[in-house]
């Protein structure tokens, strides 16, 4: 496919998981990708490999999202080696459960780091790079629209923080011709969130659709969102949960 030619996607968090799905996906489509990890580098390696073998360029490039320098380093990298910035897919997060008397002011401020204030300094740097036609795609979570259980407070403040953030920037780039929107994953099975893992059965309980969708399921929304399929969607949320917050 093609839908993508000529078009350079960076992805964070991209050497595993959801994130690893929408880099292959991107390529698949006919881009070139660039993707972050952290602790990953053989994985990170793996994706370019596939990207690669599509006959796309890859990138692997190092980068803590807690970092803003880095995340800014990691755009401005992806642009000096592919020569422009078409679309950036904001997927690095983390999870930190805990109940709201004992999450730490550092639980605070690093799943604010990486889960917030990453997506808007890589939005910011991205954006600077690009015209029109240009997209900024954001990973949520269902998590954002319906908080089902105790623990996962601070989890879901930083996802609905996102949403905010992408009306806000839809408005503010809009007369650019830029795109700005948000995905938001239901239970999906990956390594951190496996299909048979020990609450796989409650979270399937909760869906519609009684299973758990894949991460293949997510990067086709989000290429959607980045092809000229949806030239005329901007500010919303797309939600892929199965259900979770019907």
């Amino acid at each position: 496919m093609s839908r993508l030619a000529g078009k350079v996607a960076l992805v964070t968090g991209g050497s595993r998981g959801i994130g690893a799905a929408i880099a292959r996906r991107l390529a698949e489509d006919g881009a070139d990708v660039a993707l972050t990890y952290v602790s990953s580098p053989a994985k990170a390696d793996a994706v370019v490999a596939e990207i690669k073998a599509l006959g796309r360029k890859g990138l692997a490039l190092a980068a803590d999202s807690a970092d803003a320098a880095a995340v800014v380093s990691a755009v401005e990298r992806t642009v000096e080696v592919f020569g422009r910035i078409d679309i950036i897919v904001n997927n690095a997060g983390i999870f930190i459960g805990g109940s709201l008397d004992n999450d730490t002011l550092e639980d605070i401020d690093r799943t604010l780091a990486v889960n917030v204030r990453a997506v808007y300094v890589g939005s910011q740097a991205a954006a600077r790079h690009m015209g029109k036609g240009g997209r900024i795609i954001s990973i949520g979570s269902c998590l954002a629209e319906l908080v089902g259980d105790p623990g996962i407070t601070l989890y879901s403040l930083s996802k609905a923080a996102l949403v905010g953030l992408t009306k806000g920037m839809a408005r503010d780039l809009g007369p650019r011709g830029i795109t700005v929107n948000i995905v938001h994953p239901g239970p999906t099975d990956t390594d951190m969130n496996p299909a048979e893992g020990a609450h796989a059965d409650q979270q399937r309980s909760r869906l519609p659709l009684g299973h758990y969708g894949k991460a293949t399921d997510i990067a086709a929304a989000v290429a959607y969102l980045a092809g000229e399929d949806a030239g005329f969607v901007t500010g919303a949320a797309l939600a892929v949960d199965g259900g979770f917050a019907a």
